[in-house]
Protein backbone atom coordinates (compact mmCIF):
# COMPACT_ATOMS: atom_id res chain seq x y z
CA UNK A 1 0.00 0.00 0.00
CA UNK A 2 3.12 2.29 0.65
CA UNK A 3 4.31 2.11 -2.82
CA UNK A 4 1.02 2.79 -4.38
CA UNK A 5 1.06 6.01 -2.28
CA UNK A 6 4.41 6.99 -3.34
CA UNK A 7 3.62 6.61 -7.31
CA UNK A 8 0.38 8.58 -6.99
CA UNK A 9 1.91 11.23 -4.97
CA UNK A 10 5.07 11.36 -8.13
CA UNK A 11 2.10 11.40 -10.76
CA UNK A 12 0.25 14.16 -8.94
CA UNK A 13 3.46 16.36 -8.72
CA UNK A 14 4.28 15.35 -12.52
CA UNK A 15 0.87 16.10 -13.63
CA UNK A 16 1.09 19.33 -11.56
CA UNK A 17 4.39 20.39 -13.16
CA UNK A 18 2.64 19.65 -17.10
CA UNK A 19 0.13 21.62 -16.51
CA UNK A 20 2.31 24.98 -14.98
CA UNK A 21 4.76 24.58 -18.12
CA UNK A 22 2.03 24.14 -20.51
CA UNK A 23 -0.41 26.97 -19.34
CA UNK A 24 1.28 29.14 -16.66
CA UNK A 25 4.81 28.81 -17.65
CA UNK A 26 4.96 29.51 -21.46
CA UNK A 27 5.62 33.22 -22.47
CA UNK A 28 2.21 35.16 -23.74
CA UNK A 29 2.22 35.29 -27.89
CA UNK A 30 3.56 38.75 -28.86
CA UNK A 31 0.37 40.55 -31.26
CA UNK A 32 0.79 40.85 -34.44
CA UNK A 33 2.33 44.23 -35.10
CA UNK A 34 -0.20 47.14 -36.85
CA UNK A 35 2.66 47.05 -39.71
CA UNK A 36 2.25 44.16 -41.10
CA UNK A 37 -1.64 44.30 -41.71
CA UNK A 38 -1.48 47.39 -43.52
CA UNK A 39 -1.50 47.47 -47.59
CA UNK A 40 1.75 48.38 -49.01
CA UNK A 41 2.00 51.97 -51.25
CA UNK A 42 0.82 50.92 -55.15
CA UNK A 43 1.73 52.64 -58.16
CA UNK A 44 0.70 52.18 -62.13
CA UNK A 45 2.68 51.55 -64.45
CA UNK A 46 3.50 54.01 -67.04
CA UNK A 47 3.70 52.09 -69.69
CA UNK A 48 1.20 48.77 -69.34
CA UNK A 49 -0.92 50.04 -66.48
CA UNK A 50 0.08 46.92 -64.21
CA UNK A 51 -0.49 47.96 -60.56
CA UNK A 52 2.84 47.11 -58.21
CA UNK A 53 3.72 47.83 -54.88
CA UNK A 54 6.16 50.68 -54.86
CA UNK A 55 8.75 49.20 -53.05
CA UNK A 56 8.82 46.92 -56.35
CA UNK A 57 8.45 49.96 -58.77
CA UNK A 58 10.71 51.56 -60.43
CA UNK A 59 10.89 55.40 -61.25
CA UNK A 60 11.92 58.16 -63.46
CA UNK A 61 10.90 61.61 -64.38
CA UNK A 62 7.91 61.21 -61.76
CA UNK A 63 6.59 58.12 -63.53
CA UNK A 64 6.34 54.60 -62.21
CA UNK A 65 7.67 51.31 -64.14
CA UNK A 66 6.59 47.49 -63.18
CA UNK A 67 10.13 46.46 -65.02
CA UNK A 68 13.18 47.27 -66.62
CA UNK A 69 11.87 46.40 -70.19
CA UNK A 70 8.78 49.21 -69.22
CA UNK A 71 11.12 51.68 -67.63
CA UNK A 72 13.72 51.82 -71.08
CA UNK A 73 10.36 52.15 -73.53
CA UNK A 74 9.26 54.52 -71.53
CA UNK A 75 5.30 55.72 -71.28
CA UNK A 76 2.84 53.84 -73.56
CA UNK A 77 1.31 56.00 -76.07
CA UNK A 78 -1.39 55.85 -78.76
CA UNK A 79 -4.88 53.92 -78.12
CA UNK A 80 -5.15 50.65 -77.04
Amino acid sequence: MGLFRLLFWVAVIFAAIWIWRRFIGQPKRPRPSEDKHTAAPMVRCAHCGVHVPQSQALSQDQRWYCSQAHLEQGPHTGDR
